[in-house]
Parts: structure tokens; C-alpha cells; sequence
């Protein structure tokens, strides 16, 4: 590599501009940066502080502080499965112009302007249209358990919750809590691998298997419920609300990620990194502690522990 072969460059020049040194392997993009040297005026070194220790493999760029006359080298760590990483990024960044210029603001208003236990309410229900479809995917994986939890969630809170407005499942004495499913899953579930990484415009982050397994959910959704729920008017409607709660629900995180080196990477990593947990827990490899509820965008519930009722813990496997 190219980035390789510069850094054992500048590791064995004798030059007095020495310079931050990255540790050697696949990198995206690098850049240097080289102050100007007077030839008649001799430079003045000054040590490099230590790289910071990365937490994982694709932890952000890396970057050292210009001091005096050193050369200062950015990198960023390669990852295999981000093939795609320069059409990604163009991608990321015609979103995020998109979103601070339409879809944030609309977002906010919409938040301010409506009520919490309305938004609550509204996004039980929806969250609530999509058990039948985890039921399905439950039964594809030959996990019976899930699949009657499942479809006992969707009775009570159809029922008791009031078409879904209040998630009554998860609370004593039924202590169902939300564990969402789809043929993306299902796919993983019997060693489909996630493919190259994609940032859709406008849409987000996401894999190949689950840009496949979303569309077939999509389409399975309205034809498992049936009734209304075909209606192009209601897609329509629920897919706007869905796209403005849950773009409302994720502002201080997305906020926090843009803070990050590098946004992008915080953005691909997030995703991947909770597919990986999902598709962990869904082999029964998380560990006995693990939170295995989750809201209604993908992040573990806080609030539903496995020791939620007294009578007893949830089953993880």
C-alpha cells in the first residue's frame, strides 16, 4: 500500500523533520502535512505527542498535532466491509445537508408541537403492526418460544394496550418485552453474511442483506395485517410519521456522532456494531446479563431488564 510505504519513509529518514508515525496496515486516505522549511534557518524539533490508543479497529481517523516543523500524517483505517467507503461518504454528506437544511428542523417542530404521550402512543402502534411480521421470521427460525411471545405480545397490547397505544406486554405480569425480527434476520440467522456496507441518500445507513430483507418486510407487512393497512394513503402517512419521530427520538445521538473525528465512521460503525449485537443475540451468543428488549429504532431498552418481574427472568435464548 501506498500509505504503508510512505510511513517506513519518514520512519527512516535522518531528516530533522521527523514526523507522527501511524502504525502500519490498510488505510483509506492519508494526508500530509509539510510547514514551510527556511533553508538558512535550522528547524526546531519538538517531540510528537503519542498517538491515542484506539478502542477497535476503525476508531476514527488518527491524527497527530503540528508542532514546529514536523510532518504531521492523517489516516484512516480501511475497512473490508466498506468497499463502497468514497460513494458512501458522498452519500453521508448530501444526507447530512439534507437533514440540517429540511429534516431537522421539520423534525423539531413536529416534536414541539405534539405532545409526548402522542408521540408515545402513535409510535406503540406502529411498533405494535410490526409483530406480526416478527412472529413470521420467529417461526422461519424455528424458534417457537419467540414466535408465541410474540404473537402474545400482539394480543395484549391489541387488546389491553388499546390497539397498541400503551405497551402493556412489557409490563408485570406478562413481562414480554419487544424483540424485533425481520428477514434480514432471518437471513443471518442461517449464515447469510451482511455484504458491503451502503449509505443510501436520504435513507441512511444499512448492508446489502439488509436493504433485501427490509424490502421484503415492506412489502410482507401490509399483507400479513391485511385490512386498511394495504391502503397506499396509510403506508404513506405511517412512513412520514416514522421518518420525523424517529429522526426527532435520535437527535442527541446524532448529534454526539457528528462531534466524533469522523462523523461518517461513527455513523457506520453504530449500525454495524448493533446488526452484530442483534444477530448475536439472536444465536443465543450474548451474554446471560444482556438487555435483550429494544425500542422501536433498534437501541436496547434501558428500561426492560431481564429481572423486570419478580416471577421470573427473560428468556435470551
Amino acid at each position: 500500500m501506498i500509505a504503508a510505504s510512505l510511513m517506513a519513509l519518514l520512519a527512516t529518514t535522518s531528516s530533522p523533520l521527523q514526523g507522527t508515525i501511524l502504525p502500519t496496515g490498510d488505510f483509506d486516505a492519508v494526508s500530509i502535512t509539510v510547514p514551510q522549511v527556511h533553508a538558512f534557518e535550522p528547524a526546531v524539533v519538538t517531540p510528537a505527542p503519542a498517538p491515542a490508543k484506539e478502542g477497535d479497529p476503525d476508531a476514527g481517523p488518527n491524527t497527530g498535532t503540528s508542532t514546529g516543523d514536523e510532518i504531521v500524517v492523517t489516516a484512516s483505517r480501511h475497512r473490508a466491509d466498506d468497499p463502497l467507503r468514497q460513494v458512501n461518504m458522498a452519500s453521508f454528506a448530501l444526507t447530512e445537508t439534507v437533514d440540517n437544511a429540511v429534516m431537522a428542523p421539520v423534525a423539531h417542530a413536529y416534536e414541539r408541537t405534539t405532545p409526548k404521550p402522542i408521540r408515545t402512543g402513535l409510535r406503540n402502534v406502529f411498533a405494535n403492526l410490526r409483530e406480526p411480521v416478527a412472529f413470521a421470521n420467529f417461526l422461519l427460525q424455528l424458534k417457537v418460544g419467540k414466535a408465541v411471545e410474540t404473537a402474545g405480545r400482539f394480543a395484549i397490547n391489541s387488546t389491553l394496550g388499546l390497539v397498541g397505544v400503551i405497551d402493556v406486554a412489557r409490563r408485570c405480569p406478562f413481562n414480554l418485552p419487544r424483540r424485533p425480527n425481520g428477514f434480514s434476520d432471518t437471513l443471518g440467522f442461517y449464515g447469510v453474511k451482511p455484504g458491503p456496507f451502503l449509505f443510501v441518500p436520504l435513507i441512511g445507513p444499512t448492508t446489502l442483506r439488509d436493504l433485501v430483507g427490509g424490502a421484503v418486510d415492506g412489502v410482507a407487512s401490509p399483507l400479513v395485517i391485511g385490512g386498511p393497512f394495504r391502503n397506499r394513503a396509510y403506508i404513506v402517512t405511517s412512513n412520514i410519521f416514522r421518518t420525523l419521530d424517529r429522526r426527532a427520538e435520535m437527535d442527541e445521538e446524532l448529534r454526539a456522532m457528528r462531534e466524533q473525528p469522523d462523523p461518517y465512521a461513527a455513523h457506520r460503525d453504530r449500525y454495524l456494531d448493533r446488526r452484530e449485537a442483534r444477530m448475536r443475540r439472536l444465536k443465543g451468543l450474548a451474554d446471560a446479563e444482556a438487555v435483550v428488549a429494544e425500542t422501536p429504532y433498534g437501541r436496547v431498552d434501558p428500561s426492560v431488564t431481564a429481572q423486570a418481574c419478580p416471577h421470573g427472568q427473560a428468556d435470551n435464548k
